[in-house]
């Protein structure tokens, strides 16, 4: 709807395909220019071939953002078992895939045992984020710190986290999950304070925030690291029985009645 609740004329939507383009010249000029060679009959047939250059301009753009985000292809909703999970939990993932947590750089905890399908869920809310523009990177925590500290060593460190605020999401997984040494500690509390109240920040944890000081090693740390966190967060608790587990008791249970039925 355009000002005063109208519908946009064909030639409105004409000027706000262009202007989106960046084609700023024909954003002007397009329009007024059929109108005066009396070609109002082909602004619809312009209005169509422009909304196809926008849609495979939006597909090109999520490929490449999919392609970045270093996310697991198949951890989408699509093949997320949203029937082991709690309703409400469900519902909250939902909602934060819209994308309007990103706005105050809402941060998204996870918390839960291992196996519980902490990592596929926000996963699929990293997906579902790309598909509505968002730029969005997966890492593993460890492999990302050794990456910083790398950085950290050529004395390139601002540039790393410069290149990672690109990213309006960073997806932390298994936080906490390898005990770090005190400089592995320090570069993840700098990350930390880096996107606080600029960028969000999705973790997966198996340790509550009581276990936290296995991580930073240091109280004053530890308590400043969560203060961060949660002053913009969503919290989520995972206290669903381990799919591994359950998936070896399935399958414990077939071999039994397979062993107790000698019939071929």
């Amino acid at each position: 709807m355009s000002r005063g609740g109208t519908t946009p004329t064909v030639g409105d939507q004409i000027t706000t395909l262009l202007t989106a383009f960046t084609l700023t010249t024909a954003a002007r000029e397009m329009v007024s220019r059929f109108v005066q060679a009396e070609q109002q009959s082909a602004l619809p047939l312009l209005r169509d071939v422009l909304e196809l250059e926008a849609d495979a301009r939006q597909e090109r753009r999520t490929t490449r953002l999919r392609r970045a985000s270093k996310l697991p292809p198949g951890k989408t909703f699509d093949t997320l078992d949203e029937g082991r999970l709690p309703p409400a939990l469900v519902r909250r993932l939902h909602e934060l895939a819209e994308g309007d947590v990103l706005e105050d750089a809402t941060n998204v905890l996870a918390f839960g045992l291992p196996g519980v399908g902490k990592s596929h869920a926000l996963c699929a809310v990293g997906h579902a984020l790309i598909d509505r523009g968002h730029a969005v990177l997966f890492m593993p925590t460890y492999s990302l710190v050794q990456e910083l500290l790398a950085a950290k060593r050529n004395l390139d460190l601002p540039r790393a986290l410069r290149k990672l605020d690109h990213f309006a999401v960073l997806i932390l997984d298994d936080v906490g999950y390898i005990q770090q040494s005190p400089e592995e500690a320090e570069i993840l509390f700098t990350l930390l304070a880096e996107r606080y109240e600029r960028r969000s920040v999705f973790i997966t944890s198996n340790l509550i925030f009581a276990q936290w000081d296995r991580i930073f090693r240091d109280q004053m740390a530890t308590a400043a690291a969560i203060d961060r966190l949660v002053h913009h967060s969503v919290l989520l608790e995972f206290d669903v029985p381990s799919f591994r587990t359950e998936h070896a008791k399935r399958r414990g249970k077939a071999t039994t009645r397979q062993a107790a039925d000698p019939t071929p």
